[in-house]
């Protein structure tokens, strides 16, 4: 089923609502996307599909699953609000507030309909979803309770080239910024093949973003898939993020629709 919840006056942004098979009211996992490195593919942009992985992984324990689809992209449109200006110049951190702003207007907005919980929200967000997550953490968040972030970032694969990133060293001065308000204990996990925010560029933005206060649980799984930075959409990918959010979530006390906490399941060793 699908929504839309106002931004800003005039805005909205569309997004696809996955329910799972009890028709009790459910905690919300809110799922947010990336950002294409060439910016001709943001118009072509869908939300997820309630059959994909990563929202089976959550339907499949009970909760409801909403993939945003922010300003600027796809059939939402608009301006591209959260662009980062010229790579000389490039402003990660009021980026990544307006990534912030679209992904609380999403739970807002979904936290009113009757089928979900209005608190206990688990926020995920990959790539420049994540970096979305990272800034979201540092502004008020009353309705969550959990914070997820899939190899985040922005600026990564410059000119479409691998490994090459737009002034990283700027998404760890803006990670800086945001830790000092961050207050809510987070998951961030990025693979050690991650082309767009290789191991050394994650491990900046994490050690600036606690240094400043923030909390994060920082996981580097192994080489995954030719490709780390499709850990969490790739096939298989749950064999490896799985444990890690179960155990997480668990640690956050988040609850499922029928109250209970999310069980850990066994490590796959993978």
């Amino acid at each position: 089923m699908a929504f839309a919840v106002p931004v800003t006056a005039g805005a909205k942004i569309l997004v696809r609502v996955c329910r799972p098979a009890s028709d009790q009211p459910a905690t919300l996992v809110i799922i947010n996307h990336g950002s294409p490195a060439n910016s001709a593919e943001r118009p072509k942009m869908q939300p997820g599909r309630c059959d994909q992985e990563a929202a089976k992984w959550f339907l499949s324990r009970g909760y409801v699953v909403a993939f945003p689809l922010r300003r600027g992209y796809g059939a939402t449109g608009g301006n591209w609000a959260e662009d980062y200006g010229r790579c000389d110049e490039a402003d990660y951190f009021h980026a990544g507030l307006e990534t912030a702003r679209d992904i609380n207007a999403a739970v807002d907005g979904l936290t009113t309909l009757p089928f979900v919980n209005p608190t206990g929200v688990v926020v995920v967000g990959q790539s420049a979803g994540g970096w979305g997550t990272i800034a979201y953490a540092s502004v008020a968040h009353p309705k969550v309770a959990a914070l997820i972030v899939m190899a985040g970032g922005r600026g990564g694969h410059m000119h479409e080239e691998r490994n090459q990133n737009c002034h990283w060293e700027r998404l760890a001065q803006a990670a800086g910024r945001y830790g000092k308000t961050a207050t809510t204990p987070m998951l961030w996990v990025y693979a050690m093949n991650d082309t767009f925010f290789r191991p050394e560029i994650a491990s900046a933005i994490y050690q600036s973003f606690t240094a400043s206060g923030g909390h994060a649980q920082f996981v580097q799984p192994a080489s995954f898939d030719g490709e780390g930075h499709t850990l969490f959409f790739g096939r298989g990918g749950s064999e490896v993020w799985g444990p890690l959010v179960a155990s997480y979530l668990s640690q956050q006390s988040v609850s499922r629709s029928d109250g209970s906490e999310v069980a850990v399941p066994a490590a796959t060793g993978k």
